[in-house]
């Protein structure tokens, strides 16, 4: 099978596993669990320094990107350490977007999530119902991978989701892909982009990065709106 019949013929099977048996809580916890260690463990393209080559076929571009930054040394770090046994989890059932951080963003600040909101719904929504050449698919389940997968590596956990479907669906060059868009976008290169989903056109490969990028900001609300949420109560 090529890249592309796998990957479907993948996501036919999770929806008929779902449809004759769910796992149960326990096991989705220890699914989570395992994918939020292995995280950890994905390692991002290239090396970050300044200043900064990025090598798009025989062309070569420098950057130095400390001219646009005040702090060019700040940037992501894993959540947890690798080795611990006790990683962080934040509980999305305990303060989620829809129920908590929309209401208190829009009370700091008027109708800004509303837009916000939109942004998201918009992005995670957006699909032409197409797999490269194959038409009429239901991309639902492998959208709601990439975006929840980008959560699990901030700690972020959602109990009605079973994160073996992440594992199945998400195939390790693209982790590789996802951890260095999300988290060190700078070192990304266009032979990391190439290198997954070969048979995917460009604008699917792009809507790819849009959700990246919206679940990463989401994510980053959370934190920040749960903080500010303990503090004035």
């Amino acid at each position: 099978l090529s890249e592309l019949e796998a990957l479907m013929e993948r996501m036919k099977r999770l929806q008929e596993d779902k449809e004759d048996e769910e796992a149960s809580q326990e096991e989705m916890a220890t699914r989570f669990e395992k994918e939020k260690k292995e995280s950890l463990l994905v390692i991002s393209g290239g090396i970050c320094a300044f200043p900064l080559q990025f090598s798009f076929d025989d062309e070569i571009v420098s950057t130095d990107v400390s001219r646009y930054v005040e702090d060019p040394g700040f940037g992501y770090k894993d959540f947890a350490r690798r080795g611990e046994d006790h990683l962080p989890t934040f509980r999305a059932q305990d303060y989620t977007w829809e129920n908590h951080g929309f209401s208190l963003v829009n009370r700091l600040y008027s109708d800004i999530g509303h837009l916000l909101d939109e942004k998201f719904r918009m992005v995670y929504n957006l699909t032409y119902n197409t797999m490269a050449t194959h038409e009429d698919v239901d991309t639902t389940t492998l959208r709601r991978a990439l975006f929840n997968y980008v959560h699990c590596m901030y700690g972020i956990r959602y109990d009605d989701y079973d994160y073996g479907e992440v594992n199945q669906l998400l195939e390790r060059s693209l982790k590789v892909y996802i951890k260095t868009v999300t988290c060190y976008p700078e070192r990304t290169t266009k032979r990391m982009y190439d290198s997954y989903w070969r048979q995917f056109k460009h604008s699917e490969k792009v809507h790819v990065n849009l959700l990246l990028m919206e679940a990463r900001m989401q994510a980053e609300l959370l934190y920040a709106l749960r903080a500010i949420t303990r503090h004035l109560t």
